[in-house]
């Protein structure tokens, strides 16, 4: 268990957080596991991939897998803006850009605030929700990165050297 996952089994989960949306809904993923957030750039299509995985980014040299996060979420589709941009995040596979309809703000969040999802029965996974944040007024879902960007998502795509 290296030490990223061991941090996250803690489930000491207050911290800061980038917040971003889709749609009208915000989410927040941990900021020290975000490196770069980037305008969008031109995406090539890996075929045989699933289709929340757009393809790659060249990326200073670097061949970075991208993901949709809203086909990931089974959300429904949105046209891009220009405010919609990629997220590189680092997971356990190494760095993976995730494409938002844009980002909003750093948040601090403190234990308190954040309580576990409700349970939907057992036919609905919760696993990708690292918990429920209470910030302003509002909840915001906080993401599970490990959950969400699987090794099988991954391994489909050619990829330089880690």
């Amino acid at each position: 268990m290296n030490a990223l996952t061991k941090a996250i089994d803690t489930r000491c989960r207050g911290g800061k957080f980038l917040t971003l949306l889709l749609g009208d809904e915000e989410y927040g993923i941990e900021i020290l596991r975000v490196q770069e957030i980037i305008g969008l750039l031109p995406i090539t299509v890996v075929p045989r991939t699933p289709k929340y995985i757009r393809g790659v980014i060249n990326l200073r040299g670097k061949v970075i897998p991208v993901m949709d996060l809203r086909a990931k979420l089974e959300l429904e589709p949105k046209e891009e803006t220009y405010a919609t941009c990629i997220v590189v995040v680092q997971s356990h596979a190494g760095p993976i850009g995730i494409i938002v309809d844009r980002v909003s703000e750093v948040l601090q969040i403190g234990d308190s605030d954040i309580q576990d999802p409700p349970s939907f029965g057992p036919t609905v996974d919760i696993g990708y929700i690292l918990g429920m944040a209470k910030s302003n007024g509002r909840v915001k879902l906080l993401l599970n990165l490990d959950r969400i960007i699987a090794c099988e998502d991954l391994q489909a795509i050619p990829l330089t050297e880690q």
